[in-house]
């Protein structure tokens, strides 16, 4: 392999670094930049048919204020569309999206380009494109080595995301679940078990602590889960839930018990569990 260990081991703590996600996926560009000895390399997220620019180096800055859309920038398009790496011929008529944005090279064409596309399972999240001046600059490097720098920024992009899109989701809408609850009469039954499951409620909804609610689909999680907060002392605010199931597997530990950083890929801080 073109890797030596040493300089694998520097990507991993790269992509490891207790650092936000925005430096350390610059930190990791750079690093990209010097091993594979390209002139520019940027870390892309594809949304809605086009590639956001995340993290750049020896590309001109605006480059990150940017979006491409597929539909205009028909090399980004053949590395969305690949599944693999792609190496662009050096005499290849499609336009480079970065052609002119290569500080001391304004004037010249792109000359060597690769494109490693980013997944998650069977989903394009992103890309990795890597350009040089000289047209034989990557021939050195196998498709495999490619693959597995693709592997491992792929597996942080994603936790990345991932992450963001939790917090996101956790607070909800106070308009969205504050329903009218007078005096649970939603929750209907005299028998019981039912007698048992109202006097729980009164228990845990005077309290401070978190509440796991389990059951069969169908049950009424979500109505006891709104008539523990309508009995709390913080009935005004809003109902901060999470729906288990909803949760990806590769982040279930995390959130319900919590992680140290550097735990894993994207643990970047200290988080505290649900529990």
């Amino acid at each position: 392999m073109s890797f030596s260990v040493d300089e694998l081991a520097r990507i991993a703590i790269d992509l490891q670094s207790d650092i936000g996600h925005t430096d350390r996926f610059s930190r990791l560009i750079t690093t990209l930049r010097q091993i594979l000895g390209c002139d520019a390399s940027a870390l892309l997220r594809y949304e809605a048919h086009q590639f956001v620019p995340l993290a750049i180096d020896g590309l001109a800055q605006d480059v990150l204020g940017r979006r491409f859309a597929l539909e205009g920038h028909p090399r980004l398009e053949a590395i969305a569309r690949a599944g693999d790496v792609v190496r662009f011929p050096a005499d290849s008529d499609l336009p480079d999206p970065y052609d002119g944005l290569i500080p001391g090279h304004e004037s010249l064409k792109v000359h060597a380009c690769v494109g490693l596309p980013l997944f998650a399972g069977q989903t394009l999240i992103g890309a990795l494109t890597l350009d040089g001046m000289d047209a034989d600059r990557f021939d050195s490097f196998s498709d495999e080595e490619l693959r597995l720098i693709a592997a491992l920024v792929a597996g942080a992009l994603n936790n990345a995301l991932l992450i963001a899109r939790l917090e996101a989701q956790n607070v909800l809408p106070a308009q969205a679940v504050n329903y009218p609850l007078p005096e649970r009469q939603e929750i209907i039954g005299l028998s019981g078990p039912m007698l048992q499951l109202k006097k729980e409620i009164d228990i845990v909804a005077a309290s401070d602590l978190n509440v796991l609610i389990s059951g069969e689909t169908g049950t009424g999680k979500e109505l006891v889960a709104k008539a523990v907060h309508q009995g709390s002392p913080r009935a005004a605010n809003p109902l901060v839930y999470l729906n288990c199931a909803a949760l990806p597997e590769s982040v279930a530990e995390s959130e319900l018990f919590g992680h140290v950083k550097g735990a894993f890929t994207g643990a970047i801080s200290n988080r505290s569990g649900k529990f």
